[in-house]
C-alpha cells in the first residue's frame, strides 16, 4: 500500500445516507417517498454537473431545492415553500451510515477531511448534527471556489487545502463519477460501492472497491 497522509471523504452517499429523508417524504407523499427520493438525488447530480458544463453555477442548496421541486413534479405531486424548507432541513439531518463513526475513530491520528459539493450552509450543519465534527481535520466545500466535482479544479483545491502531494491522498466516495474524477486528477481512490454497481466505463478504474467504509482500514 502507498503512504497515505490525507484521507479525503465525500459526504453525500459516502458518509451520509441521502435516502434517509425517505420517511419525511413518505409523510408528505404517502407511497411516493422512495420514487421522489431516487429522482431527487438523480437530478441533484445532473443539475450540478449541467450547471458546471454550462458555466451557470448555483450553490448546492439551490441545486438541491430545484431537484426536489422537479422530483415532486415528476411524481405528479405539488410542494409549497414551507414543505421545501422542511425537506431542506431534513437534508441537514441525514443519518450517517452505521460503520461511519467506528471507521473514523479507528483512523484517528491521520488527516481526515470531508470534501463535498455541498454548500457550507448545508454541509456544516449536517456534520455538526451528526456529532462527527470532532473526528475531522477539515471540512471543505466546493462552493468555496465555485467549481463542482468532478472538475479538476475542485480536486486541486482540496489538495491545496490538505497540504500534501496528490499521491499521498486516498479519496473515498460512493459515487462512481466522483471516483472517476478523483482518479483522473491523480488521487488514490477507494470506491465505496454500496449498491453493487459496475465500474464506470471511463477507463479510470478505482484502486480499491469496498461495499462499505470498513474496507478502507486496510490502507
Amino acid at each position: 500500500m502507498p503512504t497515505i497522509k490525507a484521507y479525503i471523504f465525500d459526504a453525500y452517499g459516502t458518509l451520509f445516507d441521502v435516502h434517509s429523508v425517505m420517511k419525511e417524504l413518505n409523510s408528505l407523499y404517502p407511497d411516493k417517498g422512495e420514487a421522489i427520493s431516487q429522482t431527487w438525488r438523480k437530478k441533484q447530480v445532473e443539475y450540478f454537473i449541467l450547471r458546471q458544463v454550462m458555466g451557470r453555477y448555483k450553490p448546492f442548496d439551490q441545486v438541491t431545492r430545484d431537484s426536489l421541486v422537479y422530483a415532486v413534479k415528476e411524481n405528479d405531486q405539488s410542494i409549497d415553500e414551507d414543505q421545501i424548507e422542511h425537506m431542506l432541513e431534513s437534508y441537514r439531518q441525514l443519518k450517517h451510515y452505521d460503520e461511519t463513526e467506528e471507521v473514523l475513530k479507528q483512523l484517528q491520528g491521520n488527516e481526515l477531511i470531508v470534501f463535498s459539493n455541498g454548500s457550507e450552509n448545508m454541509l456544516h450543519p449536517l456534520i455538526q448534527f451528526s456529532g462527527l465534527e470532532p473526528l475531522f481535520s477539515d471540512v471543505i466545500s466546493a462552493d468555496e471556489i465555485k467549481q463542482y466535482k468532478p472538475a479538476p479544479a475542485a480536486y486541486a483545491y482540496a489538495l491545496e487545502k490538505a497540504g500534501v502531494k496528490r499521491e499521498e491522498v486516498l479519496f473515498m466516495s460512493s459515487n462512481g463519477w466522483d471516483i472517476s474524477g478523483a482518479k483522473s486528477f491523480g488521487f488514490h481512490t477507494a470506491w465505496i460501492n454500496r449498491n453493487g454497481l459496475p465500474v464506470e466505463e471511463l477507463q479510470l478504474k478505482p484502486d480499491a472497491v469496498y461495499e462499505d467504509l470498513k474496507g478502507i482500514l486496510e490502507w
